[in-house]
């Protein structure tokens, strides 16, 4: 169960960090080693207007395994070679809260009263 930390405000470099394992077009992965280094990273495309990009970003560590601890990050299945493992990571989605539509006020019937005919 996640700690009460998980429900408070995420410092700015975590909510960088959320910020980019939220994007689906970056799949962002950490690397356990056989030694328990631990390296989260994603893959930047290259910016054809900037020419940079085209390499893998390291994410910070410390934030990323406080978003693990706390229940906002979850790892995928393991990928295992003889010298690490490597996880897809993914954002923790929570149940969306039921939408609670105000009720409208429907006025009561009004009955009709026997009147005087039109002629046609």
């Amino acid at each position: 169960m996640p700690d009460a930390r998980s429900r408070a405000q995420l410092t700015a470099a975590e909510a960088d960090v959320l910020r980019i394992v939220c994007d689906a077009r970056r799949p962002v992965f950490v690397t356990v080693h056989t030694n328990g280094r631990r390296r989260y990273s994603y893959w930047r495309p290259l910016d054809s207007g900037t020419g940079k990009g085209g390499c893998y970003v390291a994410l910070p560590t410390q934030e990323c395994d406080q978003l693990h601890a706390a229940g906002r990050i979850t790892l995928g299945e393991p990928v295992t070679d003889p010298a690490k493992t490597t996880y897809r990571v993914s954002p923790v989605r929570t149940p969306a809260a039921p939408l609670r539509l105000p009720v409208a006020r429907v006025p009561a019937p009004v009955p009709l009263r026997a009147g005087r005919r039109r002629a046609a």
